[in-house]
């Protein structure tokens, strides 16, 4: 599989990037939804223990770094936080996120190959307006690196490819409207698994329908099914899209021991998808069977991302015979890829077609449950479909639950933007700042082309820009 040069039009050639995967460990010691919570600080330890026994660490090809805190401009550039960053993202936020952020410096600078941050909070069910935490997300940490990438580096056709059990929903909410973001997400089946999303039907925005796919995994889905989707879908669509950056959201409950999911992936299944992904970028998801998965399923991404042997690399409870495909499930994958093959390769049709309609506005209306608050929230989002560009969003979004009780109005311009829309855009959002009629709480301006981010408060009359 082919990609582009990582600094094509950024940097002048630089000389060969050493043989070496770099590491970031943050595993939040004082964030925790409870403390029995599946996603807690074990998470991590028991893998840090592991890889430090085994002597992975000491081994040349591994380099270590340190996280730092992500800036709030980071987060903004991503997320609508209701009613501001700081009410969202909490120190661990930042600090998860920085870590990214950490791992993506490095591999401009080419002191790296390729890393994993190996980090928590999770994030990849936080949608690109955020009133609280849902499904143990309040901040998505691959959105963030990636537009830190985009306005830093230069970077622009980006793949990520989610491979957490759990369907990225928020991850595919950001970029819905994105033609130059290819979101891949493999997952169970969400008739049988929260967040009950992720169907082939959802292909994304009408300007940038066929960059999203989503592939539903029958429950029980074994390494042999999920390296059958690997080889016969991700890889060749990944071959044509031809990204610069190939970014892995690697959750790792698809394993046979997960408690909070039916898959039957193994630790070496998930070492082979990445050996042959070959992800510049992973980022560390879900994963809920600390002891017993994690720690196995974690060196083994991280071998396979170093170029180290990997061939004895068990589960102690492994048993093989018992993880055998079946052809009823082979059949449904096969029928799987073949729409989706389908779908990726009308994509520029779609989008052409849906350019006619420049000048027309595209609603999407939503219902939003935060299972971990308790927040309902319902969206009304406007895209202005432009011939030039992906055209801007205006986003009506009203939240209430136990604590919380806010309307607020959004509004994004893409990084493609083109000059019509910036300023029809702006526009709008100084009318709406100048509007007392005491409709919404809140107003936000994401402005990506000039990199602003800016945040009105109508009861108290005041402008923030976020830095």
């Amino acid at each position: 599989m082919k990609k582009k040069n990582i600094n094509s039009g950024v940097h002048p050639p630089a000389q060969k990037p050493p043989v070496r995967t770099g590491l970031v460990f943050f595993p939040a010691f004082d964030w925790a939804i409870s403390p029995t919570h599946p996603e807690r600080e074990e998470r991590l330890l028991y893998t840090r223990d592991q890889l430090f026994e085994e002597g992975i660490m000491d081994l040349p090809q591994i380099r270590q770094y340190q996280p730092r805190l992500a800036a709030s401009k980071d987060i903004a550039r991503v997320h609508f936080c209701v009613p501001t960053v700081g009410t969202q993202a909490t120190e661990a936020h930042l600090i998860a996120a920085g870590g990214a952020l950490v791992i993506a410096d490095a591999l401009m600078k080419r002191e790296i190959k390729n890393g994993f941050a190996l980090i928590r909070p999770p994030g990849h069910h936080a949608l690109r307006v955020v009133h609280g935490n849902r499904g143990f997300c309040n901040i998505n940490n691959e959105p963030v690196m990636v537009e830190y990438l985009r306005q830093k580096y230069g970077l622009r056709r980006v793949a990520v490819i989610d491979t957490d059990v759990h369907h990225g929903d928020g991850t595919q909410d950001i970029y819905w409207h994105d033609p130059d973001t290819l979101f891949i997400s493999f997952h169970q089946d969400g008739r049988t698994l929260y967040p009950g999303s992720g169907f082939t039907g959802e292909i994304g925005g009408p300007l940038a329908a066929g960059t999203t796919l989503n592939i539903p995994l029958p429950p029980g889905t074994t390494d042999e099914g999920i390296l059958f989707v690997l080889d016969n879908l991700v890889l060749p669509v990944l071959d044509e899209f031809q990204p610069e950056l190939i970014v892995n959201s690697a959750g790792q409950d698809n394993h046979y021991s997960d408690p909070l999911a039916n898959m039957s992936f193994s630790a070496r299944g998930y070492a082979l998808l990445n050996e042959k992904l070959a992800p510049d970028i992973a980022v560390l998801e879900g994963g809920y069977s600390i002891e017993t998965a994690l720690p196995y399923v974690n060196m083994g991404i991280i071998m396979a991302m170093a170029g180290i042997d990997y061939s004895h690399l068990y589960e102690p409870d492994y048993r093989e015979q018992y993880l055998q495909e079946e052809q009823e499930r082979l059949n449904i994958l096969k029928k799987t890829v073949h729409e989706l093959h389908g779908i990726f390769q009308q994509r520029h049709s779609l989008a052409a077609a849906a350019r006619q309609k420049a000048g027309a506005r595209v609603q999407r209306k939503r219902q939003i449950y935060y299972d971990t608050d308790q927040i309902r929230e319902t969206q009304l989002e406007t895209l202005k479909v432009c011939g030039d560009c992906p055209g801007y969003l205006l986003i009506d979004s009203e939240a209430s639950g136990r604590k919380v009780s806010s309307r607020v109005c959004c509004i994004n311009i893409p990084i493609q933007g083109c000059s019509n829309c910036q300023a029809e855009a702006r526009a709008y959002y100084e009318k709406m700042r100048k509007d007392s009629r005491g409709h919404f709480d809140h107003l936000y301006l994401q402005d990506r082309t000039a990199d602003v981010y800016r945040q009105y408060n109508y009861q108290t009359k005041e402008e923030a820009t976020i830095e």
